[in-house]
């Protein structure tokens, strides 16, 4: 059976090897069985889902596609199928989520998408590259983060969450193993309720947490990054065809926990708070205009002048008028339609 071009079939006069190859037939195939897990290859990948494709260093720049790995050594890219609804929804929802989650706590959350991660030799030529799906970061502002290219492990600051969407690939045989030795923090595993067909039988929707303890991953079932928020609860937010009230109302303590540890609330969150202060000043104003015309009802009362019920709101132009204005006609006019005259003149 023909697999298509393999690793270990590069040569260094192999033509192929120096152009982006046109598609090849998935090595392995979705669903293929893992290699055994009592003798794994650390550095050979496995990567359900994905096939390799040569790919070159001189050739990376000029790269528009995306990847799951990238090996210097070999020269080879493993690359999947293109995205669909089903892989992206998860991915760009997170983004949805933590805007609310950042609003609730009063201050931003960064998310990226396919940044590389990088590792990098002593010459400080690229060596192994990762894409993930999602990149979180709680602290955006105050991140080392490249202004240009990857992320590069003992560079930059790593992400407070990563995530790998599992629509048709499967992240646990391999790649996951490899987060853990570089020393990510925390990755989110989701299984989208979407259904696909090329996704590996046995796999139950579902969202797995990863948190590093020492030098090894171990599964929660609540999140480190974003405290009170569990599995089922960010699996569910990252499905809905609709965000939920019980889903907002969960962003919502989550973001208020985050923002009592940081000393923080929405009042801090620039784009509400720009909401907040027009709203304050409207009702100043709001405030203002109603003092004003109850001193004038008032005032003529006291002159002895009868007015209408709506009056001085039916005068034309009253709310727009200087206060010098209304107080000359207040005390100068004789009637309510003397006022009315003086406001339009003055």
């Amino acid at each position: 059976m023909n697999l298509g071009w393999r690793p270990e079939m590069r040569t260094d006069d192999d033509p192929a090897a120096a152009t982006f190859p046109s598609p090849v037939r998935p090595f392995p195939r979705a669903g293929a069985a893992h290699a055994p897990a009592s003798a794994p290859d650390p550095e050979t990948p496995d990567l359900p889902g994905c096939r390799p494709i040569p790919l070159r260093r001189q050739n990376l720049g000029a790269w528009e596609g995306r990847f799951e790995y990238w090996d210097g050594a070999t020269g080879t890219a493993w690359v999947s199928d293109p995205p669909g609804i089903g892989h992206e929804q998860p991915a760009e929802r997170l983004v949805e989520l933590c805007t609310h989650i950042a609003t609730a706590r009063g201050a931003p959350i960064g998310c990226y998408g396919t940044t590389a991660l990088e590792r990098r030799d002593e010459h400080g030529r690229r060596e192994k590259i990762f894409q993930a799906d999602k990149l979180v970061y709680l602290y955006p502002m105050r991140a080392r983060l490249p202004e240009d290219g990857g992320i590069v492990v003992g560079r930059h600051d790593l992400p407070d969450v990563l995530l790998e969407v599992d629509h048709t690939t499967d992240v646990r045989p391999w790649k996951l193993g490899k987060y853990e030795s570089w020393g990510f923090p925390e990755v989110w595993v989701e299984v989208p309720r979407r259904w696909s067909r090329s996704r590996a039988r046995g796999r139950p929707p579902g969202l797995t947490i990863h948190v590093l303890e020492g030098e090894r991953y171990r599964e929660s079932r609540e999140s480190r990054a974003f405290p009170g928020w569990r599995a089922p609860a960010i699996h569910d937010a990252l499905n809905e065809v609709e965000l939920t009230g019980w889903t907002y109302a969960r962003l919502k303590s989550v973001g208020r926990r985050l923002g009592e540890r940081d000393g923080t609330g929405p009042d801090d969150h620039p784009f509400l708070r720009s909401f907040q202060n027009e709203s304050r000043s409207e009702g100043r104003a709001e405030g203002r205009s109603e003092g004003r015309a109850k001193t004038v009802r008032e005032l003529l009362r006291l002159r002895g002048i009868a007015v209408s019920e709506a009056f001085p709101a039916n005068v034309p132009g009253f709310a727009a008028a200087s206060e010098e204005a209304v107080a000359a006609a207040t005390l100068a006019c004789e009637s309510e339609e003397d006022f009315r005259a003086r406001i339009r003149s003055g």
